[in-house]
Formats: structure tokens, C-alpha cells, sequence
């Protein structure tokens, strides 16, 4: 298992899987390990997936300050595991609360990037929340599902702020877009791979400028991709494509009967949407 320093001394580990040229991998939770994003529906097939464990998750060490555990603090990790890589730019991709870290990333090393792939992400970095009206819109595309009924009102306290243990892990069938055996041994992972009290700091006071990154990714020449699930809230499709308009060479996909975790939902759709648009990105790179 690689390994290396953060600029404040924590000892930062990454996974590599696959063959062909390195991806850059964080991954959402917030702060959950790595593991969870597997082969990320096969694209191992096309790239070489390098997936950090950000500090205080998986195989990496606590922080001795825990205030490190903040999105905008952990920008300077990424920048080592760049280094550490011995890229001068990177492809970078990201999932879900991942988005915002890999978005400020590029907010303060726009040069270090050639390509960013944002899978059903966030974008408090941009001043782009999901609002409970959006939770609510997605919901309601479920309604045909056998297990709406019990999940519903346990989903709906999860963005009213009274949910419970017990509510979290009722409304779990809503983040994916098929809830069989795959998505529940997937769902009974997050427990042990998830670092709570990081997570809570995450996107603590302090941890986003909107209107400074908005400015800088509206002159940003990087080619952005922005995977949507259609059955996914967090966030809508026509949210992603508001979010896709804030970059001036942004493509989005909206991947049919996927949820929150589409190389579960649509591994197939996923691969084959990633894989070309780097094919596509790397060919105009070289002046093809």
C-alpha cells in the first residue's frame, strides 16, 4: 500500500487498480474511505485508478489537528498526492462530497488540472446546495418502488435535520437506483468506513468562498464532465446542468435508472461515459 507525507506530517495512503494512464480518485461521505468506489463500474479497463484515503479515513493516519479535516485544509493533501504521483497535471475525478475538495483543488491549482469528472457531486464550492424541495422532487420518482412507503418519511427527516440512527438506514434504498443485494452490502459498509467526527468538520465555517471560485472556474480552459443519475436527488439532473453551466467546456450525462451510485446502477454507462470523454479530452490535449 503507497504512502506519503502531507505537508503537515500526516502519512496519507492511496490504492491503485488498473491499467493505462493514472485517474486521480476522492472519494465522497464526506470522509468515508476510499474502498467504497471499487472499480468505479470497470473503469480500471481504461485508466490506472489512483484513490486517495483522505486523512482520517482507510489506510491513512489522524491528523494531529483536527481542524485539518476541513475541506478547503485538505486542498494541500491533493497537491502532495499530486506531487507524490510526479504529475505535472492531473485528471481528476471525484464523487459526491469528494466534488467540493477536488473543485477547490482547482479553484487554487488551476494549472494542475487538465480534466475534472464529477460524479453525482456537490458544489458548495460553487454556492450549489441541494435543498430539501430538491430531496423531495427526487423522492417522489420512487413512489413505485415496494419499500417507498416505509422508506419515505424516514428519507424526509434526513434533510429536516430530526432524522434518527434507525431513520438512516431506513431511507438507504433512495441513494441507489436498485435496492438488491449489491446495494446492500454496499450500504452495510459505510458504517466502518466512515469517520464521523471528520465528517462533521468538513464543510465547517470558513470552508468555502463561492463567489472567488465561481470566478476563477468561469475562465477555467479544463474539461469538466458532470455525471447525473436520473433517479439520484443529490443532485437532480437539472441541477447538475446548472452547475455544468458555470463552466465554460463542461459536458453532462444523465445515466437512465442510476442513483447516488451509478457504477452500481449502470456500470456500463458509467465506464463508457468516463472512459470517452478522457479519450476525447486526451485526443483534443495532444491536437488530435
Amino acid at each position: 500500500m503507497p504512502t506519503f507525507i502531507a505537508p503537515d506530517g500526516t502519512r496519507l495512503a492511496h490504492h491503485a487498480r488498473g491499467e493505462g494512464e493514472p485517474l486521480l480518485c476522492l472519494p465522497g461521505g464526506p470522509m468515508r474511505a476510499s474502498a467504497y468506489l471499487g472499480d468505479l463500474g470497470g473503469l480500471t479497463r481504461h485508466r490506472r485508478l489512483h484513490a486517495l484515503d483522505l486523512r482520517g479515513t482507510g489506510d491513512s493516519a489522524l491528523p494531529a489537528d483536527p481542524a485539518t479535516y476541513r475541506c478547503d485544509r485538505q486542498v494541500d493533501d491533493v497537491e502532495a498526492f499530486r506531487a507524490h504521483l510526479g504529475l505535472d497535471r492531473v485528471d481528476l475525478l471525484a464523487h459526491s462530497a469528494g466534488c467540493d475538495l477536488a473543485l477547490l483543488y482547482a479553484v487554487r491549482h488551476p494549472r494542475r488540472v487538465r480534466t475534472l469528472t464529477m460524479i453525482t457531486g456537490r458544489a458548495r464550492a460553487l454556492g450549489v446546495d441541494f435543498t430539501p424541495e430538491h430531496r423531495a422532487e427526487g423522492a417522489a420518482l420512487r413512489k413505485a418502488e415496494p419499500w417507498f412507503e416505509g422508506a419515505h418519511d424516514a428519507y424526509t427527516r434526513l434533510w429536516d435535520g430530526t432524522a434518527t440512527e434507525a431513520d438512516v438506514d431506513t431511507a438507504l434504498p433512495f441513494f441507489y437506483g436498485r435496492w438488491d443485494a449489491a446495494a446492500k452490502e454496499h450500504a452495510a459498509s459505510e458504517v466502518e468506513q466512515y469517520n464521523e467526527e471528520a465528517a462533521e468538520r468538513y464543510t465547517g465555517p470558513g470552508a468555502f468562498r463561492p463567489a472567488e471560485a465561481r470566478a476563477v472556474v468561469a475562465a477555467w480552459d479544463a474539461r469538466v464532465l458532470l455525471v447525473a443519475g436520473e433517479l439520484d436527488s443529490g443532485p437532480l439532473p437539472r441541477v447538475a446542468a446548472a452547475v455544468a453551466d458555470l463552466f465554460p467546456r463542461a459536458e453532462l450525462a444523465v445515466l437512465p435508472g442510476a442513483g447516488h451510485f451509478p457504477w452500481l446502477d449502470a456500470p456500463d454507462a458509467l465506464r463508457e461515459t468516463v472512459a470517452g470523454f478522457l479519450d476525447r479530452a486526451a485526443d483534443r490535449h495532444d491536437g488530435g
